[in-house]
């Protein structure tokens, strides 16, 4: 059993509307920060995505990961396999791995979500890449592929 001190060294606090490193990352219609990032590919990746425009990702099925969802503030639309989801601040959805999902921001004055990743895998990774253009990720199937994702579809029109 580790001492206090080394249980104590595992704590990890992110304030309020910052990211861990203290870095802006953003996606075009978003912002993201980093909230938990793991040691190694197997442990739990979160981020909180704040958007102020419509808007989402190409639909995409992880192959590795469960993705789960958290509304904070404003309304979004998700499908997960044939189904689809209006999420209000409160919901939560988990879409398993190797299942398609896209999802988007409906729009009205902000949009907040929580989005973790289990296994993390190589997702910290993608959202470094992605969000150096300040843009949605490209719909490139090799970028998404060489991060253990596939593209499937195109992004929900809000």
């Amino acid at each position: 059993m580790g001492t206090a001190n080394e249980s104590q060294s595992n704590i990890l606090r992110v304030s309020a509307n910052e990211d861990q490193f203290g870095e802006r990352r953003g996606l075009g219609v978003s912002q993201i920060t980093f909230k938990v990032t793991p040691k190694d590919g197997n442990g739990i990746f979160i981020i909180e995505n704040t958007f102020h425009e419509k808007g989402g990702p190409a639909k995409h099925l992880h192959h590795e990961q469960d993705e789960w969802f958290y509304a904070l503030e404003g309304n979004f639309l998700l499908e997960v396999g044939d189904e689809r989801f209006k999420m209000k601040p409160g919901d939560s959805i988990l879409a398993p791995r190797k299942i398609p999902n896209v999802w988007a921001y409906a729009g009205g004055e902000r949009g907040r979500m929580l989005i973790a990743f289990m296994p993390a895998g190589k997702m910290e990774a993608f959202f470094r890449e992605v969000t150096k253009a300040n843009a949605m990720p490209p719909q490139d199937p090799e970028l998404w592929r060489a991060h253990g994702m596939e593209i499937v579809g195109p992004p929900l029109q809000v």
